[in-house]
């Protein structure tokens, strides 16, 4: 007889603990209670006291501290617009924000080397004008950010600024890159984009004559527009 009471408990634990993690902590002693009672009225006897022990110290402790778990990995997503509530990466749906004037400034540098410099400086080298390539270069890129970025949108822009400057005091050249839009949709990726892909090309028509070139230091610098405001580095 024990043996069956104890079989037909463990039957109903999995439905226990279903009602305890759906129930509040004030309600627990007397939901125990309630189910004490109804298995004495069916089986002639209580359950045994160690097994009710077990379900009110131990099942309902894991089932409470599982379901704040969840609703704390809930919360967790709540402020990335990128991740979902279940973690899972998703396009942000921006048909509800407003049309305003987005910019965005991002720089970056790429140190070539005393050699490489002097010779980028002559327009010596054999692929040809490394400043005009990497120009139209950063131009492009900024224009197939969102075929890059998976998350990006296609936006539509009304500018796009790349300006490269040799630094003879690193022996480096620096890069501007700006991106303009009227969107629903900042373009501080189109200008880190820009800076970028000029900063590659800058590196592949220079590799032959080194590979010790370094990209380095690319950023964002400014932005202004959209529902976050102004925002510089500077500040």
């Amino acid at each position: 007889m024990v043996m069956f009471l104890r079989r037909g408990v463990s039957r109903t634990l999995p439905l226990s603990r279903r009602l305890f993690s759906s129930i509040g902590t004030h309600d627990m002693s007397k939901a125990i209670s309630e189910l004490n009672q109804e298995m004495e009225s069916v089986f002639g006897e209580p359950p045994p006291s160690s097994l009710s022990g077990s379900i009110d110290n131990q099942s309902m402790t894991q089932d409470l501290k599982l379901s704040t778990a969840e609703m704390d990995g809930k919360k967790s997503f709540a402020g990335l617009t990128h991740i979902g509530s279940k973690g899972e990466a998703q396009m942000v749906d921006v048909s509800l924000k407003d049309i305003s004037k987005r910019v965005a400034i991002a720089r970056g540098k790429v140190i070539l080397g005393q050699k490489v410099f002097d010779l980028v400086s002559a327009n010596q080298m054999g692929k040809g004008d490394v400043l005009s390539v990497a120009k139209l270069a950063g131009i492009c890129g900024a224009k197939q950010t969102s075929s890059l970025i998976p998350l990006c949108h296609n936006i539509n822009l009304t500018h796009v600024r790349v300006d490269l400057a040799l630094n003879p005091h690193d022996f480096s050249v620096e890069i501007e890159g700006e991106a303009a839009s009227d969107g629903k949709t900042g373009v501080e990726m189109e200008a880190l984009t820009a800076v970028t892909v000029a900063s590659l090309t800058v590196y592949d028509m220079c590799k032959a004559a080194s590979k010790n070139i370094q990209i380095t230091d690319v950023r964002l610098e400014c932005k202004t527009g959209g529902k976050s405001g102004d925002w510089s580095r500077d500040k």
